[in-house]
């Protein structure tokens, strides 16, 4: 009975002191040293060996090698310290990598996995407004005065013959805006002519004029140039961007899930003023 009993403490002290969570003097052969007990990966400082000298540990010189551990522990000594102050609740750059690299973890099954064609396709089918080409056009935007809106025609073709001739511009204070600016995808025409000119002038095909438009600054009379329509993209065309939205909306997905998982488990207690 007493030989069992040594034996037992002998295994139970030998299991104390080998265990990864206790201090040990013997740095496991998967590490390359042990830092207040916190390894220092060997792979890790095998991929800085080659990263930093471009060799492996066999063509490696001993002072490459020293360099290099010497870092690591430097930088484990940091970490270490930096954890004993919480510089993560305090500085603003720690956090934001926190806060990254969790979601990095996060949305890892998303970011790596394949999505099978059909999953693309009718994600493609229910998002397609989204693929297509960008709208151009080119076009002149005429404006009056506001006195002169009785003098304008109201047949098109005869505004098309007003605005092409420059002494009835001239007679009625007709003057190019300024607001068009030659060829211009959609999205800059709307910016610079505003919501009401950009919705008429979008219906408007090449040599087209529209009909007055009254607004604010005067009566607005748009020539139509060039007006090259969005074309939608087909699907082999827009897969790349298909599946970079496939998997953004599935990262955002994951995302939420997991704010929602910490929300619920967390003891979260909102000031009164806020609620």
């Amino acid at each position: 009975m007493t030989s069992g009993v040594l034996i037992g403490l002998v295994l139970a002290g030998y299991s104390l002191f080998t265990a990864r969570s206790a201090s040990t003097l013997i740095v496991p052969a998967e590490d390359v040293a042990l830092v207040n007990q916190q390894p220092v990966s060997r792979a890790d400082f095998l991929a800085l060996l080659q990263t930093l000298y471009g060799v492996d540990l066999e063509h490696s010189t001993r002072e490459q090698r020293q360099k290099v551990l010497d870092d690591m522990i430097r930088e484990e000594l940091f970490v270490q310290r930096g954890k004993e102050l919480d510089v993560a609740s305090t500085d603003p750059d720690v956090r934001s990598a926190l806060v990254n690299a969790v979601e990095l973890e996060i949305a890892e099954n998303a970011i790596t996995s394949q999505p099978s064609e059909a999953a693309l396709r009718q994600f493609y089918g229910a998002h397609q407004e989204r693929y297509i080409s960008e709208g151009i056009v080119r076009l002149k935007d005429w404006v009056f005065p506001a006195a002169s809106l009785q003098e304008l025609p109201v047949e098109r073709a005869a505004l098309k013959a007003l605005i092409a001739n420059p002494e009835a511009l001239a007679r009625l204070g007709g003057r190019d805006s300024g607001r068009a600016n030659g060829d211009e995808f959609y999205f800059a025409a709307k910016i610079h002519l505003g919501d009401e000119l950009f919705a008429a002038a979008r219906d408007l095909t090449d040599g087209m004029v529209s009909a007055p438009i009254r607004l604010a600054d005067g009566i607005h009379i748009l020539e139509m140039q060039r007006n090259k329509r969005p074309v939608p993209f087909d699907f082999a065309a827009a897969r790349a961007q298909v599946l970079s939205d496939y998997r953004s909306q599935a990262v955002d997905r994951l995302k939420a899930s997991g704010e929602s998982f910490f929300r619920k488990r967390a003891n979260v207690l909102i000031a009164d003023d806020l609620r």
